[in-house]
């Protein structure tokens, strides 16, 4: 997913303002600030290397303070508005800001460090103020509402007229009709939460790291590769405990090793080690959920919309929230009960061996899911992860996978680059070419877990493009892959390669987008809109020329065998219950947060039976199946001021979209040239310039439809009905 454009985008969407509209001088910026100036690198990129944490606070002070200026030149403009003087004016504004927070916000999740908390802690309320500055200035948005009422007129082209109308809509959005009082509660408000967020944010990543269980003997670790063990050791040796191991923790609920640990009391301990975290406490997240909840329901009540869920749906494709629990609510019978039937094959696999073994038998639990579930996969499929995982070594799956599919399909090419300065050492750098042998762009890949980087996988964009600024697009793809000891091979999970491809479709995105005005710029999207093209992008992980391309043994460079490579295949739909479960649990927790109406919110003490309720109201509450994401840990929902806050279930939105996507390619040739040029110029380098279900219906012919999907995740039989 899209990371921290998102919350820039929330507190900085149209690039904005303050308190009030007075020119106010900039603070002295010193000229050795890495900020100070637009970089003179190829591509516009960042000097990664010049970046120190004392320059990004006094750039985003300076930056706002330069952003004011240049708001009151626009309000304080005696020339009648103008398409030219106001709407663009706008959208030239703040570029020293946008440089800053760019870098600040991408690293604060992928590098950060205690000076970078400190630092998002002391700016967040401030950009807060500072975005709610220019669109609650009533002189700037008479501006903006005499060109929107005159808009008919002003004979502006396609994308002109539209940022016009979206500069329109986030001004109504963010409050610009509201009196002065309810401006200044508002103020509060969006301080208070953009504060809680931040803080919980800070609180997650520090609580991931407090939960990793410490493992006394190797033996305890039976199941686990030499590579796996070799790491735990190395985790426990930065923690100061030499000769013991660490087993780190992701930020879902369900951990790698679980598939693998034979020691079920281990499993347990990983897995409650998981679930447990931030519940009680010096990590204890309760008391900023229950904030952060009620201050977004009063600030929808302030706003005119019955809860959060309503104000933000408005604005995405699924525009209500009828709709969403609509969808959600077909697809959770089919789900449960496929997951009941997965969970029945695994008893019964449970039972046997005890029976066997001649040993107590026990009830399936959720740290037992993923061991057994890789056994019963091994019995239907006759493989394991185990067998395929040294054909899908990391620079091959990177090279020979991902970049290979984008060359085939688009015709990119992609040169390493050891140049450009980046922010950590094992960051890698790619220049794209584009078809015509021109400079598309620069792709950055950062594979690998640390202890100061977030949970998860996303993507940022460094550079967005413009032809208004003249940007080519550098982009990045983050992801969490365990690192091995040095001189030991990458190898990856089928999950793992998957989420290299998923991705990189964020960052082709990016990189394919063809648009004016930065607003519209790549992956600027609706949150059930930019996962489409990274979930439909995962489809190439399986194209069997793809494939063959890239999995092949690390050791030998033999192609992986084509029995196992049908097995693999075979075995997409497998445990797909469990899987759609886990991911709806956690949507419609996300829901039934954020459909309260003020007054009705939870409060600390109650998270728990809260959560509990909504799922058990739901029918998701499957013991065996634990939510992806439990409250204490729900990064995408509580991390930012927006984020995926009521957008959770974008995922499975958006992969509606990927699935008919996916149809059509299977149906006009899979991975040729002219399908890729196809997509390309009508979705992916469209950005937001127009409707996002105007541009998937100018590709696909029609309006989405749920087949593609129910078949693709083995639910089909339980759901009908479209899901737009």
């Amino acid at each position: 997913m899209p990371a921290s454009n998102k919350l820039i985008a929330a507190l900085l969407t149209a690039a904005l303002g303050t308190m009030t509209m007075n020119a106010i001088a900039a603070p002295a910026l010193s000229p050795d600030n890495p900020f100070a100036r637009e970089s003179t690198l190829p591509f516009k990129w960042p000097p990664l290397d010049k970046i120190k944490n004392e320059h990004y606070v006094p750039a985003m002070e300076a930056g706002m303070a330069e952003q004011r200026q240049e708001v009151a030149d626009i309000v304080n403009n005696k020339a009648a508005p103008t398409f030219e003087n106001t709407i663009v004016a706008l959208e030239r504004s703040g570029q020293l800001l946008n440089r800053a927070t760019t870098i600040f916000f991408a690293l604060s999740s992928s590098n950060t460090n205690p000076d970078i908390e400190k630092a998002q802690t002391e700016m967040a309320p401030k950009l807060s103020a500072h975005s709610d500055g220019i669109y609650l200035d009533a002189a700037l948005f008479a501006r903006v509402k005499k060109l929107y009422d005159q808009r008919q007129s002003l004979k502006l082209d396609p994308e002109s007229l539209r940022l016009l109308e979206r500069y329109h809509t986030n001004f109504v959005r963010a409050g610009a009709n509201l009196s002065e009082a309810q401006k200044k509660e508002l103020r509060t408000l969006n301080e208070q939460i953009s504060s809680r967020t931040t803080e919980f944010r800070q609180l997650v990543l520090k609580g991931d790291n407090a939960a990793a269980i410490v493992v006394d003997t190797k033996a305890e670790l039976d199941g686990l590769s030499d590579a796996q063990i070799a790491t735990a050791a190395e985790a426990a040796k930065t923690r100061g405990k030499e000769g013991k191991y660490v087993l780190t923790l992701l930020n879902t609920t369900g951990q790698p090793p679980l598939s693998e640990l034979k020691n079920r009391a281990v499993r347990e301990r990983l897995y409650k080690a998981s679930i447990n975290r931030g519940w009680s406490g010096e990590f204890d997240t309760t008391k900023l959920i229950a904030e952060i909840v009620k201050l977004r329901a009063d600030r929808a009540k302030l706003l005119g919309y019955p809860n959060h869920a309503a104000y933000v749906l408005e604005d995405e494709t699924a525009l209500t929230a009828e709709a969403v629990n609509s969808m959600l609510n077909q697809l959770a019978p089919a789900a449960v009960a496929n997951a009941r039937r997965e969970a029945a094959d695994m008893q019964q696999l449970i039972d046997a061996q005890a029976k066997a073994n001649g040993t107590p038998s026990f009830q399936l639990q959720a740290w037992d899911w993923d061991f057994y579930a890789e056994q019963v996969r091994a019995k239907k499929y006759a493989y394991d992860e185990a067998q395929v995982r040294p054909y899908f070594e990391l620079n091959r799956v990177l090279v020979d996978g991902v970049l290979f599919a984008a060359q085939e399909l688009y015709g990119l090419k992609f040169k390493e680059r050891k140049d450009l300065p980046v922010y950590q050492e094992d960051v890698r750098v790619f220049e794209v070419t584009d078809r015509d042998g021109s400079a598309l762009g620069v792709f950055l890949f950062d594979p690998y877990a640390r202890s100061n980087k977030r949970g998860g996988a996303w993507m940022n964009s460094f550079v967005e493009q413009s032809r208004l600024f003249g940007n080519k697009p550098v982009v990045t793809n983050t992801l969490n892959i365990p690192k091995p000891p040095a001189g030991q091979p990458t190898l990856l999970t089928w999950d793992e390669v998957n989420t290299a491809f998923h991705e990189f479709g964020h960052a082709i995105h990016g990189l394919f987008s063809s648009v004016q005005y930065p607003q519209f710029s790549g992956t600027n999207v609706p949150r059930d809109f930019v996962e489409y093209p990274s979930q439909y992008n995962e489809m190439w992980a399986t194209e069997p020329r793809v494939l063959a391309n890239y999995a092949k043994h690390h050791q030998t460079g033999a192609p992986m065998p084509k029995e196992l490579m049908d097995k693999v295949l075979a075995a997409q739909k497998f445990n797909q219950g469990y899987a759609t479960t886990e991911y709806l649990a956690a949507s419609i927790l996300d829901q039934h947060y954020h459909q309260l109406a003020p007054g009705k919110t939870p409060a600390a003490a109650d998270i728990a039976a809260f959560e509990a309720n909504a799922l058990k109201s739901a029918h998701v509450d499957f013991p065996p199946v634990p939510p992806r994401y439990r409250s204490t840990y729900f990064l995408h929902i509580f991390s930012s001021p927006i984020g995926y806050s009521a957008g959770y279930y974008a995922y499975i939105w958006s992969e509606v979209l990927a699935r008919d996507t996916e149809h059509w390619f299977k149906t006009h040739g899979g991975l040729k040239r002219e399908n890729g040029d196809l997509l390309r110029s009508k979705v992916l380098s469209k950005g937001f310039s127009a409707d996002a279900l105007t541009i998937f219906r100018d590709f696909y012919g029609t309006a989405p439809e749920i087949g593609p999907l129910l078949e693709a995740r083995g639910l089909t039989g339980g759901t009908e009905g479209a899901a737009h």
